[in-house]
Formats: structure tokens, sequence, C-alpha cells
């Protein structure tokens, strides 16, 4: 199934190639920097145990809310429609509010805002009806799902067992400041060293650069690529990115 939102870095384009690197024997899936859950919804796995997990408080509250309570934020977002108006209104001050209520208005900001920048209104019809019925659905796809908020590091240490498959999309080199919670060299240097002492397997998305390359080179590398969806029309360019596996 589809995520029921976008997000930058999504791996809706790059899904199926990277599933196709997955191996067959883990029974704990965790993803990592859960982002939209791409990689999550693709396909409901068979396993004991499903983590998602993001840094971003918003995100992560707009899931629970989606988890634990779907009718209550489908009524929230009963009336909405395609407004600047609505989507900047959307923007103000959420202090005071509940965490429907505040799920609510990420979720607007989420589906209105131009190349989910959060900032600009993108000024695109969208058919909200369908969306917030889709909510319903997510909600039954998460309903065994643990949903966390820490830092990497922490995560991979409670989580992490010999039957443990890590997937991790974090922020890529040269883009961090796009996300809100930051990610800087240390964290990536970080990051590379709390994976190498983990029990469990990892696959790993990068942009493919210097950086990743180096870092990660004692690791088995894919390259792939997807349509740069960055480019307007017709444009046959290609974006290059890694799949990192250790295993």
């Amino acid at each position: 199934m589809d995520s029921f939102i976008s997000w930058i870095g999504g791996k809706k384009a790059l899904r199926k190639k990277i599933l196709a690197q997955f191996p067959q024997d883990y029974d704990r899936y965790i993803e990592v920097f859960g982002g939209a859950g791409w990689m999550l919804f693709a396909e409901e796995r068979k396993v004991g145990l499903e983590v998602y997990n993001d840094i971003d408080g918003d995100l992560v509250n707009l899931f629970k809310c989606v988890k634990h309570h779907p009718d209550a934020l489908q009524k929230e977002l009963e009336w909405t429609f395609t407004s600047r108006e609505l989507f900047f209104d959307a923007k103000q001050d959420i202090s005071g509010l509940t965490d429907i209520q505040r799920a609510a208005k990420f979720y607007i900001l989420i589906k209105y805002s131009f190349g989910t920048d959060l900032h600009s209104f993108g000024a695109r019809k969208k058919d909200m009806e369908r969306a917030v019925h889709y909510l319903q659905d997510v909600s039954h796809r998460l309903r065994s799902v643990v949903i966390e908020h820490m830092d990497f590091e922490r995560l991979l240490k409670v989580y992490d067992r010999p039957g443990a498959l890590f997937y991790l999309d974090p922020p890529y080199f040269g883009v961090e400041e796009y996300y809100k919670a930051g990610f800087s060299t240390e964290d990536h240097m970080r990051l590379c060293d709390a994976l190498s002492r983990i029990k469990g397997k990892f696959i790993l998305s990068y942009n493919d650069c210097d950086d990743a390359r180096e870092l990660y080179k004692d690791y088995d590398i894919v390259e792939t690529d997807r349509h740069d969806n960055l480019t307007a029309g017709s444009s046959s360019r290609r974006y290059h990115e890694l799949i990192i596996k250790n295993y």
C-alpha cells in the first residue's frame, strides 16, 4: 500500500529496488528515519515486531493519531478543502491545541505545501475527501506497529538483536538543512559508528557521493538511480543513489 503522506526524501520511487535487497531471515523490522514510511507501507511483513521511528515530534504525533484515533482525526479534517487561508492558518502557533488538532494542522501543511516544504502553499487541487478516507486503511496497517520518537543511536541500542533488520534513510549529504531536526557531519559519522556495532542487519539509503562512499567503503554498496523529480517536464536526468548493506 502507499503512504498517506509525502515527505522530503521519500522512497516511493525506489521502494521496489530497495525491497529487492531485503534479506529473508529477519524477525523484527525497524525503520529508523521513518519520514513518510514508504518502505514500511510497501509490504506488510510477517515478523514479530515492526517499529516506526522519527525525531520529528509533529510527524510522530501525526502517525500516533492516525493509528489510535483515526475517527477523531477524520472528524477534525471533515470540511478541509484546498484553500490558501486554511494552509496559512495551519502554520499558526499550535500551543494549547490537542494532539488531534495538532495532527490535523500538520496534515494540512503536508498536503498543501509545495514539495512538502511545510512553508509555501502549493496551489494545486487535492482530493482531500479521498485522502481523509484513506486514513482508516492506514490505521489498520499501523495497528501492530510500535511508534517511537528517539535519536537513532538510542533506537539502535534498544531494538538491536541478531534477527533485527534496520532500514535507514537519513538526511542526505548536502541537503541536511531541509530537515527541521537538522543533521550534522558528526551525525553522519556517529551513524556509521553506531551501525558498525550492531548485531543485526542494516540496509541504508544515501545519495551517491564521495562522503557516503568513503564512510561505508567496508560494506556492500549497490548503485541505483531514479528519475530526478526536481527537473521539469520530460527531462531524462537521473538521480544516483546508493543502497548500503552489512550482509
